[in-house]
């Protein structure tokens, strides 16, 4: 660190030196299962994580609001949210509005950055309402949305 708390270490880092990391990640957010991160970066002065952030097949995030911005680079699969149907290099920026929900038929692997507080506000009954928007391109992923599609019949008969 230095004078000024924030930290300037210059870092290069191969993928394979990050582990990915489930459920409750260092205090710095609670993930829902299957889903996956690799903190990159994490800066608490500045308030800023930069991670990449992995979603399974068939996965549906509710939509959401946070008090952080995020700011999406989608690096594989795809990413389904606001009417598109979001590819490798495709971009998101979200804020303090709700957002979402974002689909993910095929799965999918995004760079993030996080600026402030990354606890999120899940409307989770939109969640069981949510009708699948878009459907999936490879068997994994019809797969996946079947799981997920069958998850959320037994969670809203619970």
């Amino acid at each position: 660190m230095s004078d000024d708390g924030f930290d300037h270490t210059f870092k290069a880092i191969h993928d394979h030196e990050v582990e990915w990391e489930e459920d409750d990640v260092r205090g710095l957010l609670t993930l829902p299962p299957g889903v996956k991160v690799k903190v990159l970066n994490h800066d608490p002065k500045m308030g800023r994580i930069d991670m990449k952030q992995q979603f399974p097949p068939g996965y549906v995030e509710p939509a959401h609001t946070h008090k952080s911005w995020h700011s999406i680079l989608v690096t594989k699969g795809r990413m389904c949210v606001a009417g598109k149907d979001l590819r490798p290099g495709d971009y998101v920026f979200g804020w303090d509005i709700p957002h979402g929900p974002y689909e993910y038929p095929d799965g999918c692997e995004v760079f993030i950055v996080y600026m402030g507080d990354t606890s999120h506000k899940w409307e989770s009954d939109s969640l069981l309402d949510h009708k699948n928007i878009w459907d999936a391109e490879t068997d994994e992923g019809k797969k996946g949305v079947e799981e997920h599609l069958k998850k959320r019949d037994t969670d809203a008969k619970q």
